[in-house]
């Protein structure tokens, strides 16, 4: 009877569509369109893709991940949560829903749900995310828009002549994304749009679908938005940063601490410690890509050496100044590139390892970083994370096995395929003179 008064309801406000879509393990949508009359059933028996959906690369090659061709390209079942469910405010007529993969080890967002039935405490997590707006260059590929330097943290005709931004923040904001609002960032073409802090597993529905909508939209305007780590060898990287708070169960933050070292209370400073114990085994989820640690390096603004700073945006982990209710750490590790759900999976279950291993972090970093002197430095290549991710058995022991196995099958072969690429700067390198 609940469904049918979704389906009523919805059929007052003229739609006739429903999307339901799920993360793939690079965290790309994957959906399927239902006539509205076929949700009760959908919602009943739920809906049928191809597991091998997961072990789908970019460019549509099937992976040999373990469960999928060796099985026979079984299917798994998805089943609509009618909680996610809102109209697609640019596409007149069509809803759109999350669904979940019960079944499916490589569900990302039952992974995050996993994690979260062990953390002990609430996490509240809100998002900021980076990407890069491109207009077709002529050639084939793809510019920069409006490629003026020196838009930092602009808004208006000045960095954006056609009004993207302001668009777009609309858009987003009649989804329901809780959007903040957003500005040019630092790159040509690049911009950041700010989603307000949430229950974690909603937080990262709305990241997911943040991006989704961003991309859809720009194809839309015929541009192309990405959340690619770095697009273009001259300009800079795009991040994913996550602010984390624990929570009781009435909401009242765990984090601060006035008589604590810092003003953080100890299980805080335990839940940081974990996270930079474990950040090397993040690194293959929340910089997933091999383009991803072409983001790192020295005078990059990304962290690429495990440290952390009070209210320094160049470590690692930052915790900002405000305290109380507002008492957080800042985890700027991620790029753009990374699947929200497994983002906010490692991380916390990074920080649930450290309460429980009851460590103190070391004393926060001073002044500017980068000294690879006194810090331990994060893997630099994509390769060295997924070992390091193998080789962290307590962080896989919250993962799940088979999870870690079919997430490194997957990536692995995204290494190979990238080493037997010729590149362009190959060619320009050394066709002439060898």
């Amino acid at each position: 009877m609940a469904v049918q008064r979704v389906v009523e309801e919805l059929a007052a406000r003229g739609i006739d569509v429903v999307r339901v879509g799920f993360a793939d393990l690079m965290g790309t949508e994957r959906s399927k369109e239902l006539l509205l009359e076929e949700l009760p059933a959908a919602v009943e028996r739920g809906v049928a893709f191809c597991r091998a959906v997961y072990h789908t690369s970019p460019l549509g090659q099937t992976v040999e991940v373990p469960g999928g061709l060796d099985a026979g390209l079984p299917d798994i079942t998805v089943l609509p949560d009618l909680d996610t469910l809102r109209p697609v405010p640019w596409e007149p007529g069509v809803a759109s829903c999350l669904g979940d993969a019960p079944e499916a080890p490589e569900s990302s967002r039952g992974l995050l749900a996993r994690v979260l039935d062990t953390l002990g405490h609430q996490a509240v997590v809100g998002p900021e995310l980076e990407y890069f707006l491109c207009e077709p260059d002529g050639r084939g590929g793809f510019t920069p828009y409006s490629p003026e330097p020196g838009n930092i943290y602009v808004s208006g005709s000045k960095g954006d002549p056609d009004g993207h931004l302001t668009a777009t923040l609309r858009q987003l904001r009649d989804f329901g994304l809780g959007v903040l609002g957003g500005n040019h960032e630092y790159f040509p073409g690049q911009f950041e749009i700010n989603l307000t802090h949430g229950p974690a597993l909603s937080s990262a529905d709305r990241a997911f679908r943040f991006k989704s909508a961003v991309k859809d939209l720009a194809r839309r305007q015929g541009r192309l938005a990405t959340f690619m780590a770095k697009p273009f060898t001259e300009h800079g990287a795009s991040g994913f940063h996550l602010h984390v708070s624990l929570t009781d169960p009435a909401g009242r933050n765990l984090g601060d601490d006035p008589a604590a070292p810092h003003g953080l209370s100890r299980l805080l400073r335990h839940a940081l410690a974990g996270v930079l114990r474990h950040a090397p085994a993040l690194t293959a989820l929340t910089n997933p890509t091999v383009n991803s640690y072409k983001r790192f390096g020295p005078d990059t603004l990304a962290p690429w050496l495990i440290d952390w700073g009070l209210d320094n945006r160049s470590a690692m982990v930052r915790v900002p100044p405000e305290r109380g209710e507002g008492t957080r750490v800042e985890v700027r590790l991620p790029d753009a590139s990374a699947n929200p759900y497994l983002v906010y999976a490692g991380v916390l279950a990074a920080m649930r390892l450290g309460i429980e291993e009851a460590t103190e972090p070391p004393a926060p970093l001073q002044g500017y970083g980068y000294d690879v002197s006194t810090t331990a430095v994060l893997p630099m290549t994509l390769t060295a994370a997924l070992d390091e991710l193998e080789a962290d058995s307590a962080l896989q022991s919250l993962l799940g096995k088979q999870f870690v196995t079919s997430y490194s099958t997957f990536k692995r072969a995204e290494v190979a395929r990238y080493r037997q690429w010729v590149t362009d700067w190959e060619f320009r390198e050394y066709a002439y003179h060898m």
